[in-house]
């Protein structure tokens, strides 16, 4: 393996010179000025712009740099000044491009003007936003509404999301699938079926009154960095955190402040994890069983003794169903096959266990760790079992914590991006619109790729993202997106979904949220809701990137008055030129959240959205919080990977990564320089490989569908990860994830356990 790539261990905390260093490099590579570069002090403050990037909580009185790294990286990546004009394309054709590097794609610059592909030239060429909206509306106009799909990316506001909802189903589909049917779709059916609500039920200020702290799959130091500066104030204040990942992170190690003198100055770190098990990739349904199993002992040791009980009992009685039913489970469940399956020993469970006990307040925070799997949906459930025993829900200081990702991923299912018609208030838009909306359930994402394989899908909308590199299957799926009849691509940045087109293909440029937007009735602002249910205005701060860039809002009415004309009862022209039109009409559909939006919306914080699982109000099936029994301990229960040599894959993000984003090709923090054809191994699993630290492995999938799924190319890097466990990069390993390999339940991707063998190796 040559020298620029060898794996070295991050030594440093995260944050501190590092992440300045990071944030510095960055800036230049993109030729973000000094001037420009005082965005950043705009960024996520009440007279600014949201973060395009994560969707951690803004809080009320922010810091002077209300920034991350991660946050600073995607605003030099929007703020570049690198461009992409016709004369791009000119010089390079499709199908040069397409051999192109995904970080090379989005490094050449903003889009400028819309384009359309020319089959002739192999090229994307210039066209009037009126003629593009002309043809796309003409175009869908001869289609059956339910062969057309309307994909929404986490970065749309809350006013675009509620227009391309309202235009989709004016349209004549529910095929509204989008970013959250990749990661959290897993939370929004877990958590509802629990306690009633989709989302997570703790806010900021419960940072404050909380005991004790749970981290479950979710890596805050590359996915949420904010969020250490509230992690650091509850370690200050001496509340215990305690760990559960299969890869040892930095930013769950420990933490130096870039805003503290002190510690940047000084060897001074605080440390974050004060428990770190490294659990098995698929292990978390286990190793919480563990946790409630040792709870519920000391329940009973407590009863049998006459002594105070460990669990909430008053709250089990008064709030909750099915409690014996799990209780008796975990009583029966042997710590043999919890050991086995989660990778780590009772005692380390009980260690853990044991701050739970103590603890009187406690919030578990999660992520795709978690949600990506088989058994997604159970692993949040056994989550809510866990903090229902001693009800840990719905009080001060306490609840699950689901980190969302993209920026308005949970804000557009809000107001209403959902293919289930069920969680959409179809009653109330057919009042307020005049019209009759579809009530077939639409398709989701891993739906619409089955079917687009099939060859059942005509068109995509996409309003952001990167469809063609995220979703799993990528040797299946995308040569089913080329045959699509007509894409349509809202973006900022070329990239691999735009170049992978259909017969009629259009690229799109938006406004960046930080942009000012200038519309008929003057300056626009926009507004998103964070992870927490807490909606901010933004507006943008600086200059467009051209002068013929749209605003989201203005491309989904110009497509949707083309398409609909005089079908619509909406005044298309009127929400476009004032958004505070859109957010008129948003607090009419949801009155309970939305009330007196426009007024409320430059709250310092964010305003609440109401969640009636704060006050203890459930709304389940049951009218109660409910527990579950587990449907197994172990991940994949129905895959063929007690093969020999059988290792099970999760995918990774780096910290020079967002989503499909490639910001550069290092990853600081686990070491890795110049490649991200990597694979992590455990040096047990090498010896029994007969691999060595450099070797180049071919990795296929464990399947029995008759499709050869590989991925060539890949490195061995050994790592701390728990035998039979070996991480990758996302995107790169997609070919890897079968299409049907999802969350039961959810459909969310299995991304973070698939079955693979080794079946090359080079030296």
């Amino acid at each position: 393996m040559d020298k620029e790539r060898k794996n070295e261990a991050y030594p440093y905390s995260s944050g501190g010179w590092g992440s300045l260093k990071a944030v510095a490099k960055i800036l230049s590579q993109e030729k973000v000025t000094l001037k420009d570069s005082t965005v950043l002090l705009r960024q996520n403050k009440p007279d600014g712009f949201m973060c395009v990037s994560c969707s951690w909580a803004k809080p009320a009185d922010p810091h002077t740099f209300e920034f991350c790294e991660s946050g600073a990286k995607a605003t030099a990546w929007d703020t570049t000044a690198k461009r992409v004009t016709h004369d791009f394309f000119a010089v390079h054709p499709v199908s040069e491009l397409l051999r192109w590097h995904d970080h090379d794609l989005e490094e050449a610059g903003r889009l400028t003007e819309p384009l359309r592909y020319d089959a002739a030239t192999d090229r994307y060429v210039p066209v009037s936003w009126q003629a593009a909206f002309d043809e796309i509306g003409r175009e869908l106009n001869g289609m059956d509404p339910d062969r057309v799909v309307f994909y929404t990316s986490g970065r749309a506001s809350l006013e675009t999301s509620y227009m391309l909802q309202l235009y989709a189903r004016m349209y004549g589909t529910n095929n509204l699938p989008d970013s959250s049917n990749m990661c959290h779709e897993s939370t929004s059916v877990g958590l509802k079926e629990a306690i009633g609500v989709g989302v997570g039920t703790i806010m900021l200020d419960d940072f404050e009154k909380t005991d004790l702290m749970f981290f479950f799959g979710q890596n805050v130091g590359t996915n949420s960095p904010r969020m250490l500066h509230p992690l650091q104030d509850a370690r200050k204040r001496g509340v215990p955190i305690v760990t559960f990942n299969p890869l040892r992170e930095p930013g769950l190690i420990s933490f130096t402040n870039p805003q503290s003198p002190v510690q940047m100055l000084s060897p001074t770190e605080t440390q974050i994890s004060t428990q770190y098990h490294q659990v098995k990739t698929g292990g978390d349904t286990a190793a919480i069983l563990g946790l409630c199993k040792v709870v519920i002992a000391a329940d009973d040791a407590a009863v049998a003794a006459g002594g105070p009980r460990v669990l909430d009992d008053t709250f089990i009685r008064e709030h909750t169903l099915g409690f014996e039913d799990f209780a008796d489970f975990a009583r029966q469940a042997e710590w043999t096959d919890i050991e086995r399956v989660s990778g780590l020993s009772r005692a380390d469970i009980e260690r853990a266990a044991d701050e739970y006990i103590k603890a009187n307040a406690v919030i578990i925070h999660y992520g795709m760790g978690l949600t990506q799997h088989r058994m997604g949906v159970q692993n949040v459930r056994m989550l809510c079992n866990f903090l229902l025993l001693r009800g840990n829900i719905g009080k001060p200081g306490a609840g699950p914590s689901p980190v969302r990702g993209h920026s308005n991923v949970q804000g557009q299912r809000t107001v209403g991006i959902t293919e289930k018609p069920e969680l959409a208030p179809l009653d109330k838009l057919a009042q307020q619109f005049s019209f009759e909306p579809p009530r077939k359930k639409g398709m989701n994402i891993v739906e619409a790729f089955e079917a687009m394989v099939e060859g059942e899908v005509s068109a995509v909308l996409n309003l952001g993202g990167n469809l063609v590199r995220s979703v799993p299957d990528r040797l299946q799926t995308e040569p089913a997106w080329s045959r699509l009849r007509l894409t349509v691509n809202v973006a900022t940045k070329l990239n691999r979904s735009h170049l992978v087109h259909g017969a009629v293909s259009y690229i799109l440029p938006c406004l960046s949220r930080i942009e000012i937007d200038r519309q008929a009735s003057g300056d626009q602002a926009v507004s998103m809701e964070d992870s927490t249910g807490c909606m901010h205005g933004s507006h943008g701060v600086t200059e467009p990137a051209s002068t013929d860039v749209r605003s989201e809002p203005f491309i989904v009415a110009g497509i949707a008055k083309a398409t609909l004309a005089g079908r619509s009862t909406v005044d298309w022209d009127a929400w476009r030129d004032d958004y505070s039109r859109v957010r008129a009409a948003i607090a009419e559909t949801y009155p309970e959240i939305f009330h007196d939006f426009e007024a409320r919306m430059w709250t310092p914080g964010g305003f609440v959205r109401p969640l009636p699982a704060r006050e203890r109000k459930w709304q389940t099936k049951s009218g109660k919080a409910e527990f579950m029994v587990p449907q197994s301990l172990g991940e994949d229960p129905d895959m063929m990977e007690r093969q020999p040599g059988a290792l099970r894959l999760m995918t990774l993000r780096t910290d020079s990564q967002f989503n499909t984003t490639i910001y550069n090709l290092d990853d600081r923090f686990r070491g890795i320089k110049g490649s991200r054809m990597v694979i992590l191994m455990n040096r047990a699993d090498m010896e029994s490989h007969s691999l060595q630290e450099g070797d180049e492995v071919t990795l296929q999938t464990i399947a029995d569908d008759g499709i050869q799924r590989r991925v060539e190319g890949l490195r061995i890097v050994p790592y701390d990860i728990p035998p039979g466990c070996i991480a990758g990069y996302y995107p790169e390993c997609n070919p890897l994830l079968p299409l049907w390999h999802y969350a039961k339940e959810s459909k969310v991707p299995g991304a973070k356990s698939i079955p693979v063998r080794v079946v090359e190796q080079r030296r």
